[in-house]
């Protein structure tokens, strides 16, 4: 799987570099060169690429390794490192290599999607999975390094504060948030001038208010989403996001209430299943190649339990694979997939249904009436040297 991950990301790169259809990672790229100069990040620049940057400053940094290489070769190393990312998250979850195998290759169509479109997602899978990973092993410094970091480049990873529940070192964890939180504010000072910085912060959160309106067009590629559905089914824009996202954030929340499952690591772990979802599902950003980290989540969830292959799972996993991953590809025979799937948003739909069991599942079972499943988890966590 890691080779068949590795191959993905080369020949893509090979496939888009070849045929100068790199815009998405041009953005990125140029991000770099724009801080270094005191340009507005989040202006338009229709001489270099079309879209808009609509990542953090500090992200300017983090691009920085693939900026300064040939335009070749920096391309190549960012369709790699977002493969590695999203390979090692997954190596260091506390499943048997046969799950961590099938986990891989259940989420290779959504990768592939992600990959093709040059996208920022797979690391972002990462980074939540990451945080997870290390919340668990007690390392709360790189935990909250990773989430952090994951949100001031793209907002998704602030949910991963939601694993501060499950700490055993929260004062660890809250001084270690404030350290990173300082210094990956001030990270960009080493491209920018202070005052950029600063000012580069108020215009990002501008861009986002201003994208999060465009985004509920009814004819845009964008707001694949719970609500993004109900509005094109019904034909109404004017439907506001927010009831969505209060009762979204309501479901989410209430399973956090049962602090006696806590001690389960298969009630954290769906935890981190339904986190990786809820902030897909409902966010009007959410995008074709976004849902990697959304399908990461719903084939954690089944990975996760005692029988993963029941026919519930089976069927539900087909669902997925079929519609969310297959259904906005060439795959999907075309009078399906515009006039249906896209038009009406349904590449949500399978992963709407799948977060409905896992939150039902997160409220109402008993996940310690099982306290040897565990235990089988403990003993297949990776080692790491530092």
């Amino acid at each position: 799987m890691w080779i068949l991950y590795i191959a993905v990301a080369v020949f893509t790169y090979q496939l888009k570099f070849t045929r100068h259809s790199d815009n998405n990672y041009q953005v990125f790229r140029q991000s770099y060169y724009h801080a270094r100069a005191d340009k507005n990040l989040y202006a338009a620049y229709p001489a270099e690429y079309g879209d808009f940057y609509f990542y953090g400053p500090v992200f300017t940094v983090i691009v920085m390794p693939s900026a300064l290489l040939p335009p070749g070769a920096g391309f190549l190393l960012w369709e790699l490192a977002n493969a590695f990312a999203l390979l090692f998250a997954v190596h260091l979850l506390p499943f048997t290599t046969r799950r961590k195998t099938a986990l891989l290759l259940l989420c290779a169509i959504e990768y592939a999607n992600s990959t093709f479109y040059m996208q920022f997602n797979p690391a972002i899978t990462a980074i939540i999975i990451l945080s997870f990973v290390f919340v668990e092993r007690g390392k709360e410094q790189w935990a909250s390094l990773f989430i952090v970091l994951g949100f001031l480049m793209k907002l998704y990873p602030i949910v991963g504060f939601v694993f501060f529940l499950f700490s055993k070192n929260k004062g660890k964890f809250v001084i270690w948030s404030a350290v990173w939180g300082v210094f990956f504010l001030a990270l960009p000072l080493i491209l920018s001038s202070p005052s950029f910085v600063f000012h580069s912060y108020g215009q990002w959160f501008t861009a986002l208010s201003a994208k999060s309106i465009l985004n509920t067009g009814l004819d845009t590629s964008q707001d694949i989403s719970v609500m993004g559905m109900v509005r094109r089914v019904s034909g109404i824009r004017a439907i506001p996001s927010w009831p969505f996202i209060i009762a979204g954030v309501l479901i989410y929340a209430l399973p956090l209430l049962r602090f006696n499952q806590f001690k389960s690591f298969r009630f954290r772990a769906q935890i981190l299943a339904s986190s990786l979802i809820m902030i897909v599902i409902f966010s009007t950003g959410a995008e074709h190649p976004t849902y990697i980290i959304a399908v990461a989540g719903v084939f954690i969830w089944m990975l996760a339990q005692e029988k993963p292959y029941i026919p519930l799972n089976i069927t539900l996993l087909v669902f997925v694979l079929v519609v969310t991953g297959l259904g906005l590809t060439d795959a999907m025979p075309a009078f399906i997939r515009q006039p249906y799937i896209a038009e009406y948003s349904l590449k949500a739909l399978p992963v709407i249904v799948v977060w409905a069991v896992i939150s039902y599942q997160l409220m109402f079972v008993d996940f310690t009436a099982k306290p040897e499943m565990d235990k089988q988890y403990k003993s297949y966590q990776p080692q790491l040297t530092a």
